[in-house]
């Protein structure tokens, strides 16, 4: 949200118990930082000094004491917030429980810290919100490792309950909006998205739209919502002290009883299909700045925010490696952007020629797309199965894999100057599975990466070595007459 807020003109500061939590996320040089925690109101006054409208955006789930805590920091919150003169609080809660019978903790929670901040002095906007969807959601996630993971399961009664989600990117625009409420306005919002469903057809319709087969799901009467919640944190990398809350929260239905948001914030709210869409990255959505960044270029399924819990995101695999190599950075470079097509790839030409073969069995392209030329490389040009996504000459190539895998792929290969005479590169292959068949794959995969991925690595710092003592075949220009590459500079690349 700190990002929209900057664009629209405003001046932010964010509160956070570290500020080095803060300090990589790509929007921190925009936004003032300052360290506080809201259990300690002597560390608050710097906080909310000259602030005009305060978001109430964090809660302590996951804690065993989660319930006191909250209390304790709404609190401290709203009086912090009246002695500073703020004129307006936000806050984004959960569904309002049921008055009579079981509640949840986690919805009760909830609803208490709403009622705190709704009775203190500073005007406020309750946001009540069911399941967001968006990556970086609690919510989201466990919805997205049970139906990546399971494709037959047991599952309790209440995945027959209604649920009404809602995209973070209407959140988004409600949260922002209730900053111009007018002063006399001091009540809750119900707030959620067109689609009313079941948990069973979130599952089945997320399937859908990942290209899942359908989902086999029985509900049992006997897996109680502690049973349950064990056995999400069996499946799934959401911790039990997550799950357990969120799941009970589940045994209720959570839709919208009312719409009164749209008298003061008029506007259409993205469906269910949508917003999965958007939340896996099949659809760029600039603004919306949830767990995935392109920041680093990739996909935005492909890079957590360093502020994101690391069970966020689905599930990533990823082989990392670095060396550093006896040449300057402008002979790495030049080793990195020739790969591929009649130039190999560094490593066992018969396992590459293996793959690429066995990937022509299941049509796919395999290697017979080579490249365009023996040296330079262009953005969206295919280079044998993959696709040059990004390419930044003398830094970076990024390149898709456009190979039959159940899932999605990336290589990345960069320079990085080391001294006048020295360089560092750096490796990373990315893999994005789709259900089991994509867990599968990877893990049949995995024993030949360190061959593969280590020889590769290896065999271009002596490529680039060699290179730039002239003791190398250079790579030959795209005319074919074999004519010597020499090494030049990335300014020099004419791009």
């Amino acid at each position: 949200m700190a990002p929209r807020l900057v664009a629209a003109g405003h001046e932010v500061r964010c509160l956070s118990r570290s500020a080095a939590r803060l300090r990589d996320v790509p929007w921190a040089g925009e936004v003032e930082i300052v360290e506080g925690d809201l259990s300690d109101p002597s560390t608050l006054p710097a906080a909310f000094e000259g602030v005009e409208v305060a978001y109430f955006l964090m809660h302590s789930l996951g804690k065993p004491d989660f319930e006191q805590r909250d209390r304790e920091a709404a609190q401290n919150f709203a009086a912090a917030a009246e002695r500073a003169g703020v004129r307006r609080i936000i806050y984004l809660g959960g569904p309002q429980p049921p008055a009579e019978g079981t509640q949840s903790a986690h919805l009760r929670s909830r609803a208490e810290v709403a009622e705190i901040l709704l009775d203190s002095p500073v005007p406020t906007a309750v946001l009540r919100a069911p399941v967001i969807i968006g990556s970086g959601s609690a919510s989201f996630e466990m919805l997205r490792y049970l139906t990546e993971r399971l494709p037959v399961m047991v599952t309790p009664r209440w995945v027959r309950n209604r649920i009404q989600p809602i995209a973070v990117r209407d959140v988004l625009r409600y949260l922002i909006g209730c900053m111009d409420l007018p002063a006399e306005v001091n009540r809750g919002f119900d707030i959620g998205g067109p689609d009313v469903l079941t948990y069973l057809e979130m599952m089945q319709r997320y399937a859908r739209v990942e290209g899942l087969p359908r989902r086999r799901v029985k509900p049992l009467r006997p897996l109680t919502p502690w049973l349950s919640a064990h056995w999400v944190g069996l499946v799934t990398p959401v911790p039990n002290a997550i799950a357990r809350p969120l799941v009970g929260s589940l045994i209720h239905e959570a839709i919208a009883h009312e719409n009164d948001i749209a008298e003061f914030l008029p506007g259409e709210t993205l469906g269910f299909d949508e917003a999965v869409r958007r939340a896996l990255g099949k659809i760029r959505d600039a603004e919306v700045e949830t767990r995935w960044s392109t920041a680093s270029g990739l996909d935005p399924a492909a890079e957590p925010l360093p502020s994101d819990p690391d069970w966020s995101g689905g599930t990533l695999h990823v082989d990392k490696r670095a060396r550093r190599v006896d040449a300057p950075v402008d002979a790495l470079w030049q080793v990195i952007e020739s790969i591929g097509g009649d130039n190999g790839w560094h490593s066992l030409p018969l396992a590459w020629s293996l793959r690429g073969a066995a990937d022509r069995l299941v049509g796919g392209v395999g290697l017979r797309r080579g490249r365009r030329d023996q040296q330079r490389l262009l953005v969206g040009e295919a280079l044998d199965w993959w696709r040059v996504e990004e390419i930044r000459p003398g830094e970076l190539l990024r390149l898709r894999a456009e190979m039959r895998v159940p899932g999605r792929a990336w290589l990345e290969m960069r320079a990085v100057p080391d001294g006048p005479d020295r360089s560092i590169y750096l490796q990373r292959a990315v893999f994005l599975p789709r259900g089991l068949a994509g867990q599968a794959y990877w893990a049949a995969i995995l024993p030949f990466h360190g061959l593969v991925f280590g020889a590769m690595v290896r065999n271009i710092a002596r490529r680039a070595k060699d290179l730039s003592r002239g003791s190398s075949e250079l790579p030959r220009d795209s005319d074919g007459r074999g004519r010597p590459a020499t090494p030049r500079s990335p300014a020099a690349s004419g791009r």
